[in-house]
């Protein structure tokens, strides 16, 4: 039986991006050696990583305009460290609105003063405040644009001095946006884009050198800037199948193309949960995600009865997160409409059940 899989990450890959891996991990390139056997020197994976780096600038609209794209690891918890420690110097400003923001924030700490200039905690983040106040004079302003958790994203960004950081680890590459305005972005793969195992890191170069400590060289920007992402031994199976996923998002018409993709695959799922009185959804409506739609029964003795359904119809990783319960819908970019339109039918079932 084909599985429907909305699991929040890891995440799911387009089938032909799966099938050249697997190929490249038995023969990569006819050469008799495996992809994850190969040296991470050699001219082929010097090569993948050129692809996957530019492919990335590219498909950003953000190519022969002072940035680069690196691919690290460690994840999105990693950057949370590596931004402070390249940017802040005196203060920085972080918008709450979820739990990765609050775990960036407690690493921002280490490095200097950390104001959070709006949170939405007060109502277990199920909405994106508006109406904060900037304040003058911070080294930057982090933002993170979609709250896998919670089923929020930012539909808009304010306009600031200070350099603007975002967390885009799970709508990146979604949705069409100008990413020129952004200083820094980074997003761990698993999300939307590849397996587990790297994160993509898209920098503006003449931010950094700023700050006046001294950067261990694994956590310093401009070291693997000028390493080409190689300074340590990269992900190699990570990085070569981002890059696979990128060429197919390319390939689809980049961006523009999977946005109005995933603006049906929204669409059809919410307008379910609202019209559907067994469900109702979690997140406010003007701020719902289009990757992760969050919702619950309203009666939960009925939890078993939908749970068996989602068995029968092949549906895998609905399950919210524990901090929410109910359940989370993640559509991202390899997600079919067809597999929304399955889970549509069967909570319309319940409906009938009811």
């Amino acid at each position: 039986m084909k599985k429907h899989n909305f699991s929040a990450g890891p995440c799911i890959l387009p089938q032909e991006v799966l099938l050249k891996a697997s190929q490249a991990v038995m023969d990569f390139n006819e050469s008799g050696l495996s992809l994850i056997e190969i040296s991470h020197r050699s001219k082929d994976f010097v090569a993948i990583m050129e692809k996957a780096r530019s492919l990335a600038l590219e498909l950003l609209g953000l190519e022969d305009q002072g940035y680069k794209a690196l691919f690290l690891q460690g994840g999105a918890s990693m950057e949370f460290l590596m931004v402070a420690y390249n940017l802040l110097e005196t203060k920085a400003g972080y918008l709450n609105t979820g739990t990765w923001s609050d775990k960036a924030i407690k690493e921002a700490k280490l490095f200097g003063e950390v104001l959070e200039v709006g949170s939405s905690k007060d109502e277990n983040f199920n909405y994106i405040p508006k109406g904060y106040a900037i304040p003058d004079g911070l080294d930057y302003l982090h933002l993170t644009s979609n709250n896998t958790i919670f089923g929020t994203q930012l539909k808009k960004f304010p306009k600031t001095d200070a350099l603007l950081v975002c967390d885009m680890s799970s709508d990146i590459f979604s949705r069409q946006l100008d990413f020129s305005e952004f200083d820094l972005i980074y997003a761990g793969a698993q999300k939307n884009m590849g397996p587990a195992g790297t994160t993509l890191v898209v920098v503006k170069e003449a931010i950094l050198g700023k700050v006046s400590r001294k950067i261990p060289s694994m956590l310093d920007y401009q070291v693997h800037i000028g390493k080409d992402s190689m300074f340590n031994t990269p992900s190699v199976f990570a990085v070569y199948t981002s890059m696979l996923t990128l060429e197919w998002l390319k390939n689809l018409g980049g961006i523009a193309a999977i946005e109005e993709i995933n603006e049906k695959k929204a669409q059809l799922l919410y307008s379910e949960i609202d019209l559907n009185p067994v469900f109702e959804g979690f997140a406010k409506k003007e701020d719902r995600s289009n990757m992760n739609a969050t919702f619950n029964l309203v009666e939960e003795g009925l939890k078993e009865t939908f749970e068996t359904l989602l068995t029968e119809a092949g549906i895998n990783g609905l399950n919210g997160h524990r901090s929410v319960g109910g359940y989370r819908a993640s559509m991202y970019n390899a997600l079919s409409l067809e597999s929304v339109g399955v889970l549509v039918d069967v909570m319309s079932e319940m409906e009938r059940k009811g």
